[in-house]
């Protein structure tokens, strides 16, 4: 069974800290959790209050109620809404739900679905999780990596201002892709 942990820290590596860029449409953004999206995590009360320090946004490094804000958020928001605890394959678990932080869960799941040959509904059933766990990951990794290439390239073809983001989302793809 994955681990939450392991998955979590892999992803938060490529998440960063604090930013806030008027060009991301998720403007707002603390560990890849975007005040556009999710303007009711209660992590955004504390940073709002950490604003006024002198220190910021340094101070959120350090901060453990931070730290714990975000950790439930990803459990509840993704880790558990993807089932991921019973996927087998830990590099299958940690590329599924990073790619499903970076884009959405529906978006991730259905990619997977049409890796794996089931129907293509964004959700994880048990057929999906079966498929998932049987698949030979020689063979799933690698679709898996190049669909989430395109994925990306798709998304700067609608919205050319993510462009800049390319390189990055590149990269990001295949670290996980062992």
């Amino acid at each position: 069974m994955a681990n939450f942990n392991i998955s979590l820290q892999k992803t938060l590596h490529h998440e960063g800290i604090y930013s806030n860029d008027p060009a991301d449409l998720g403007k707002e953004t603390f560990r890849g959790i975007s005040r556009a999206n999710y303007n009711n995590w209660a992590g955004w009360k504390l940073i709002d209050q950490m604003k006024s320090k002198p220190d910021f946004p340094s101070n959120l490094n350090c901060n453990v109620e931070m730290q714990k804000q975000v950790e439930i958020f990803y459990l509840h928001e993704f880790w558990i809404p993807l089932k991921a605890e019973f996927i087998l394959n830990q590099d299958s678990a940690d590329s599924l739900f990073d790619f499903a932080v970076n884009t959405g869960i529906k978006t991730s799941v259905q990619l997977a679905q049409s890796v794996i040959g089931v129907k293509t509904d964004g959700l994880i059933g048990e057929l999906t999780l079966k498929k998932i766990n049987t698949i030979d990951f020689g063979y799933f990794q690698p679709a898996f990596t190049v669909g989430k290439i395109s994925h990306y390239i798709a998304s700067i073809q609608k919205q050319p201002t993510n462009k800049k983001y390319l390189y990055g989302w590149i990269i990001r793809t295949l670290e996980y892709h062992s």
